[in-house]
Formats: structure tokens, sequence, C-alpha cells
């Protein structure tokens, strides 16, 4: 596909780009990261770079944050060169980045975490308390963000978080942001009013380069999108002109839909076998409230909610997380003790939780390690483990679910995020579970991988298990044979196949608690 936006975005009253680079490229080791790469960020814009995992997109975005330095290449900011590797102070003044996972340090005060390394002009100067605060509310209220600067940063939402890191990245003078998947943890009226934060910055003249594998957002925010793929430009463009099938297409160089699960995969179960889970009266204090749900036998039900609704702490609960105020759990109809994980595992519970890097994965540890970690009394005599049994099963599950690594020895860390994910729902599966739950198993993974990683859970299902994905992403749930709603801790909405985005949406953010398309809250306990 060719490059339709051949001249850089800097026709803004003939200003320079805010960020440019040209011709970077950069290996590690025999690996090419970046080949021949470029882009250009137009002050005030909104700019989305996309890509499959592995495209190079954390490698340019490390390389614009002056923390990798290419070895070919240049990089300009509003026309004037970068600055020397190392000088962060230089560079912190012309670029920032807001990571997914959020670098707000909980232990201390917003007013603190905005100046941090800044409280005093000097190193043996006191901090003056008094003016910290009075210089963080000042910062806070140019920039409009409605967050208490005495507050403590660890009581704060994951919206308020990535308005602070914002404002704190403009207090360096940096009017260039990188957002690395910024929506990933929030619900839809937490996008909203990002969003409208972002685009009044943009009026101010702050620009964005906004990444992210949601391409609907992509199209609500931004003007402009680039698309890498195999450490190479593929293209960039308006918006609007390019549509989601060509993104795609971009993105993974062959014909594509987005459609989230295609082939053998896709085959649609009937759910009326045996009953593999059943839930009553779940109740859970401030999350969940007398909730009942039941998944059989070939059946992927999904289980829908925003951030508040009590839908995630459902699935922690199934995997021994929680320990629930009353109700009970059934699994392959024997008794589940909930707030126990080791009983969890045992019943037949498989889980992929919601935060790979928090929960899923012991980073400095091998894939073998990470992929057999639920089944290591397998995997030698009186409590032993033997590498050789860890390599031969780890094996078998990386073969299973096709994870790229250039072998089983290497730290899962090395792998990109769909690979991680991969080696995440390999663990889970490892113990042939009854039911397999996955809190958003598609988060911050590539279209891709998106389609391959539903396709397995729509497999596990075929097989004669049960799986339950707890999600608020409507592609997640569109692989599901009945989609369950939660909102404020209750369910509110069942819809069968065939259901609408707006009757969904609307149920999951309260407003319609049924629909023409759906059976209401709890109806004769979903068929029990």
């Amino acid at each position: 596909m060719a490059d339709t936006a051949a001249a850089p975005a800097n026709s803004a009253g003939g200003r320079a780009p805010v960020a440019e680079a040209t011709g970077v490229s950069k290996r590690f080791g025999a690996t090419v990261a970046l080949r021949d790469a470029h882009i250009t960020i137009a002050a005030g814009e909104s700019h989305a770079l996309v890509g499959r995992n592995g495209a190079g997109k954390s490698t340019l975005v490390s390389i614009l944050t002056g923390l990798q330095q290419p070895d070919t290449g240049t990089l300009r900011f509003s026309g004037q060169a970068a600055p020397a590797f190392g000088d962060t102070d230089a560079w912190r003044s012309r670029v920032a980045c807001v990571y997914q996972r959020s670098t707000i340090i909980g232990g201390l005060t917003v007013a603190e975490n905005l100046f941090l390394n800044r409280q005093s002009p000097a190193a043996l100067t006191p901090i003056r308390w008094k003016g910290l605060r009075r210089r963080a509310e000042e910062l806070l209220g140019e920039y409009g963000v409605d967050v208490d600067a005495a507050a403590a940063a660890k009581d704060l939402t994951v919206e308020q978080r990535q308005f602070v890191e914002i404002a704190r990245a403009l207090s360096f003078g940096a009017r260039f942001i990188i957002l690395d998947e910024p929506t990933a943890k929030l619900d839809a009226r937490g996008i909203g009013r990002l969003f409208d934060k972002l685009r009044d910055l943009q009026s101010q003249g702050v620009a964005f380069l906004f990444i992210s594998h949601h391409l609907q957002e992509v199209y609500d925010l931004c003007g402009t999108v680039t698309v890498y793929r195999d450490a190479t430009h593929i293209v960039t463009a308006p918006v609007a002109q390019l549509g989601r099938q060509a993104l795609v297409e971009a993105m993974t160089g062959e014909s594509a839909t987005v459609t989230p699960v295609s082939g053998p995969g896709r085959a649609v179960a009937t759910g009326t076998g045996e009953e593999l889970l059943a839930v009553d009266a779940l109740t859970l204090p401030g999350a969940i409230e007398n909730l009942s749900l039941s998944v059989r036998s070939g059946e992927v039900v999904g289980l829908a909610g925003a951030t508040a609704s009590g839908n995630v702490q459902v699935g922690e609960t199934l995997a021994g997380l929680h320990r629930a105020d009353s109700g009970t759990v059934k699994v392959a109809g024997r008794p589940l003790r909930t707030g126990d994980i080791p009983a969890a595992l045992a019943a037949g519970v498989g889980f992929v939780p919601e935060d790979r890097h928090l929960q899923g994965l012991v980073a400095d540890r091998s894939v073998a390690e990470n992929a057999t970690l639920t089944v290591t009394d397998q995997l030698g005599p009186y409590g032993t483990v033997l590498p050789a049994r860890t390599r031969t099963f780890a094996g078998r599950m990386i073969r299973r679910l096709d994870i790229k690594t250039p072998g089983a020895g290497i730290p899962v860390a090395a792998l990109s995020g769909g690979n991680q994910q991969k080696v995440v729902i390999a663990r889970a599966l490892a113990t042939d579970p009854h039911v397999l739950v996955a809190i958003r198993p598609t988060n911050g993974v590539d279209v891709k991988s998106k389609e391959f990683l539903l396709g397995t859970i729509r497999q596990v299902a075929n097989a004669g298990k049960a799986a339950l994905i707890v999600s608020d992403e409507l592609d997640d749930l569109k692989v599901c044979d009945r989609v369950v709603v939660m909102f404020h801790g209750r369910a509110v909405a069942e819809f069968d196949r065939g259901w609408s985005d707006r009757d969904v949406v609307a149920a999951m953010e309260g407003v319609a608690q049924s629909s023409p398309s759906s059976r209401t809250e709890q109806t004769e306990q979903h068929g029990r």
C-alpha cells in the first residue's frame, strides 16, 4: 500500500513538526527492530501509531523518548535536532510517554508525584510543602485536571492517574506526549473524559502519538494514522481516508476483516451439555450482589460490564482470589470453596488474569517455567521439578498455542505482548480445566493475536469444556454464545447471539437494563 501522506503534516502556520523521525533503523543482535522507519507528528495533532506486536512500535517509542539510540537516522523536535543521548532533562522538555503501566507512586501525594525530584530548587534547600501543594494546584488548574493535589496517589482512579501523568509531562515543557494503550483499563465514560481532555490539550497546541490496539478509538480520536509492520513503515494516511479493512490489511499484510474469530475455531456450540459452572446467589460486598450464572459444556459465555460493574471480581472469585460473603459455586457438579487458589485449580478452573504483567507472568523466568507453573507437581517425583520434563511439557504448549519464541528457555519478558499472553493462556490450559475463566484475554494485543486467542478459547469449548470471557471489549464478546451484562454488581441483561453493539453497550452503561433482544435480569436463573 502506498504512503498517502507524502508531505509532513506541518502546514499549520508553517510550523515545523513537533516531532520527526527519518530513516531510523535499530538492531538488537540478529533481530531487526526497525528498518528505515519514519514518522512525522504536527503540532496539535492526534496521530495514531498501530501495528501488530513486534511491528516496531515499542522500539520507535524508546527512540523518540531518548531511552534508546538509533543505529541510523535522525530525530528532530520542533525543527531542532534531538538532545544528546542521556540528557534526561532536555528530553523531558521535548517529549513524554504515558505508559499503559502507571509510573505514579502510590505512597506519595499527587503534588509529590507531579514534582518528583523537583520538590525544592536545590538539593540542600528544605522542601516548602505548602508552596509545593500550591504549585501543584496551579499546574492542575492550568490543564483542567480535577484532582486534589494533597490526595494520596494510591486513592486515585486509573483515569485520574493518567491525567496526573499528562500534567506532569506538560510541566517539563513538553508539547509532544506519547500515549501507550491509555484506555486499556478505562470504562466507556473514562475513555470519553480522556478523549475530551486530549482534544482540549490539542487546541492548546499539544500533540499526541496515540498507540492502541482498539481500532475504533483511532477513528474516534485521531486525524492521522501510521502503520508499522515487520519493523518497517507501511503507510501514513488521514484516518478518514483509510477504511477499517484497509487498515487491518496494512497491519497484517494480508486480506482481512475486523471480525475477531475466523476459520475452524468459529464452530457454534449449543450449550445444551453438562453444566460445568454453576454460580448461585454469589455476593461479594462492594462488588457482586446476588449473582447467578450457568455455563455448560461446549459453551462460551461472556460476562460484560464496565470497570465498576463487578464482572472482573466475579472472574477473580471463581479463580480463588476472593472469598465470597455468601452464595455457592459448583464446578462440574462439585462445590468450590472460594478464596482458595489451590482449591480452584484442583476443582478444574483455568484462569487468565486481567493484567499479564502484574498477575500473569514472572518476567525474569523462562517461557517454559511460566507455562508450567500450574502443573509443577507433574514434572518430577516427590515434589521435585525435572528440567527435562518441564521443557517437554512446555514444548507441547508452545506448539499448541503457536508461541513465537527462539526457545523455551528464554525469559518470558523478551516475547512480544501477544506471545506473552499466549504463555498465560498456556499455563491456564496446562491443567486441562473444566472451566476456563479469561479476564480481558485480548487486552493490549494486536488484531491477529486477538483472532488467535479468541479462536483458542472457542476451541476449548468445542472440545467439551466451558469458557467464561470477562470483558468490556465488544470484539471479545462476539465469540460468545451468550452475553450476560453486569451493572453495579448485578446481572441486568442477557443476550443471545446476534445482539447489537447498541443494546449491549446501553446495558453496560446502565442506560437500558433490558431490550427486545435480551432476557432481563436473572430470568429463570439463566435457564437453570
